[in-house]
């Protein structure tokens, strides 16, 4: 199966490892990524805060391009990305905004928009992941994070439950892991802060991986640069700011999966990592105790 790709401008530059992660799993699953010719920013985070025809007109030249290509669907995995892309055709179809004359309104507003959860879930699906699964992750207990931006605007994101998503445990559980419970799975990370009030994110980050760890994590999933960047580079402020040791590998989803489907680390960037990553890959593969034999 085709499907346009839109890398944005993280998964082109500070989220490389995400980008790597996805093409590798898509490929490794059946779905072929084109990338969208002539892309162009989609105007996230402050288009949309300025000038609606501006946000409109931006994520929506890339949805008539992808059209122009004949797709009919396009992966966002930027979390960002795909709230810019899917409000932008919504407001086009509903004539809330327009293109320039040389591009199609309505084949841009036809496009279907999916983050990188989503094309898991419903292009791929959960039974054929399984399927592929050839060294199952069941070492690991990540806590699932999904931040503010997948889930929000629910009339936006249209996510499975916008105040306790489930999406990601599926797919973690699909491939072997062990997802943790625990309550700040939707909190804001304060990633739009760190140079406006970097205390402020700081003091996020802590409230998040302080609970994560206590909820017995050993490390945490994300699906957006954003959060991915915060939450990685910030672990030293935070530790200090919480008084906890907080050391938790935070990897993209993309790139655990990837482990289960037997993909090379190195592929998939594990080593781009602060806070390290690579020693989750002999974790990953130890499987749980399993109780003596009765009379063996």
């Amino acid at each position: 199966m085709e499907v346009a790709y839109y890398p944005g401008c993280s998964l082109h530059a500070t989220a490389k490892e995400f980008d790597l992660s996805t093409r590798a799993v898509c490929g490794a699953l059946g779905l072929k990524l084109v990338e969208i010719e002539d892309w162009n920013c989609c105007g996230a985070t402050a288009d949309h805060a300025m000038s609606d025809d501006l946000a409109v007109g931006l994520a929506g030249r890339n949805l008539a391009l992808a059209a122009r290509q004949g797709m009919t669907a396009v992966l966002a995995p930027c979390a960002a990305c795909f709230g810019r892309l899917k409000h932008a055709a919504k407001a086009l179809a509903a004539g809330a905004g327009e293109l320039p004359d040389d591009l199609d309104d309505q084949a841009a507003a036809a496009v279907k928009v999916y983050n990188i959860l989503d094309a898991l879930l419903h292009l791929v699906g959960v039974e054929r992941l399984q399927e592929q699964v050839t060294k199952p992750i069941s070492g690991l207990r990540p806590a699932a994070y999904y931040g503010c931006l997948l889930v929000r605007p629910p009339e936006i994101a249209e996510f499975d439950d916008p105040e306790n998503p489930t999406s990601m445990e599926r797919i973690l559980g699909a491939v072997g892991a062990e997802p943790v419970e625990w309550y700040h799975k939707v909190e804001c990370c304060g990633a739009s802060l760190a140079v406006t009030n970097t205390p402020s994110a700081v003091r996020l980050v802590a409230d998040i991986l302080t609970h994560a760890q206590s909820a017995g994590a050993n490390c945490v999933a994300v699906a957006c640069p954003m959060c991915q960047t915060n939450l990685d580079t910030r672990q030293a402020a935070a530790g200090q700011r919480s008084g906890a040791e907080l050391d938790l590998p935070i990897l993209y989803i993309t790139e655990l999966v990837g482990l289960a489907l037997g993909l090379d680390p190195k592929q998939l960037g594990l080593g781009r990592h602060i806070v390290d990553a690579t020693r989750l890959v002999k974790v990953a593969f130890e499987h749980p105790e399993q109780p003596a034999a009765a009379g063996g």
